[in-house]
């Protein structure tokens, strides 16, 4: 299905007609879904190269190594999604290399990027966590853009709702109709998640750019993002329809990941907390000994 029609009947919004297609090419069309993606990256490698000097990140460096670093990011995506949905993909080798028309998982795309990046500092002998945390700022910025391609493809929405945003459209009715075992009624509104991921996502990117400006340690942007997106992750995923599963079993593999994101996360800061804690007590205790050797001088005087 190429052409939807999106409702959101609580809002007095009806009839928004749009193609997945944006146009064709020598014959090949090209989705909207692949421009949007496109976009989102564009706009923070930008601001990533703007920003990069006054954050001790060389520009040329960056540069060098973007492109190598997308494309660990969409392959991971891809084998993520393929991954866990082998039964859509298994022996149809071109359905699988075929990104046109969606079907990447986030997850995926940032264990791929973070691949690419500590391969890339090993090799040329860089600490990587600096180059990572100032990273982390832009990611939920990309995110909340690629949501919008999730909306022009009509997936990654949600469950039955009466809220006054709720959406339907042709595209979600058929999803609904075509997968009865989710006990969903195709003929009613559905949570637009992905607008929820959009707000949370911007949201935590305005709330890391405020950060960073008194950002004490490599790691706590990191951290904060980990957080800040586990907990965005978790709840929104918990209302899709189209989650991605543990084998046979009805954990979400998105929320487990989201629970060690913020596992991951709260153990930065713990660490930071901890270690300038014993450097404090160390400093005390430093100057504690040299203000007992000046009181031996001064008494042996």
């Amino acid at each position: 299905m190429d052409k939807y029609v999106v409702s959101f009947p609580g809002l007095g919004i009806n009839d928004l007609e749009f193609s997945r297609v944006a146009f064709s090419l020598f014959g090949i069309d090209v989705y909207w879904y692949g421009i949007i993606i496109t976009t989102g990256i564009m706009l923070c490698l930008y601001l990533a190269y703007r920003h990069a000097p006054k954050y001790g990140i060389d520009q040329e460096f960056l540069l060098d190594n973007f492109i190598m670093i997308i494309i660990a990011s969409l392959l991971g995506a891809r084998a993520y999604y393929v991954m866990f949905s082998w039964d859509q993909f298994k022996g149809d080798f071109m359905k699988i290399i075929d990104f046109r028309q969606g079907g990447m998982a986030f997850y995926g795309g940032v264990i791929g990027a973070v691949i690419a990046i500590l391969v890339i500092h090993a090799i040329k002998k860089k600490p990587a966590l600096k180059f990572i945390d100032f990273c982390a700022v832009y990611l939920p910025l990309g995110q909340a853009i690629g949501r919008w391609g999730n909306f022009v493809n009509q997936e990654a929405f949600g469950v039955n709702t009466d809220l006054p945003w709720g959406m339907i459209s042709n595209g979600t009715k058929a999803y609904l109709e075509m997968n009865p075992q989710l006990g969903q009624n195709p003929a009613l509104p559905v949570h637009p998640t992905f607008f929820y991921e959009f707000l949370g996502n911007m949201i935590l990117f305005v709330v890391l750019i405020l950060y960073r400006r008194k950002n004490k340690h490599n790691g706590d942007l990191l951290a904060t993002y980990l957080i800040g997106y586990g907990i965005i992750r978790y709840v929104v995923e918990g209302l899709r329809t189209d989650s991605l599963y543990v084998g046979q079993t009805t954990v979400r593999v998105s929320q487990l990941l989201s629970l060690f994101m913020v596992v991951v996360g709260i153990g930065i800061f713990v660490y930071h907390y901890l270690r300038d804690k014993k450097s404090a007590e160390l400093l005390m205790e430093e100057k504690l000994n040299e203000a007992s050797k000046e009181v031996e001088t001064s008494e042996d005087e």
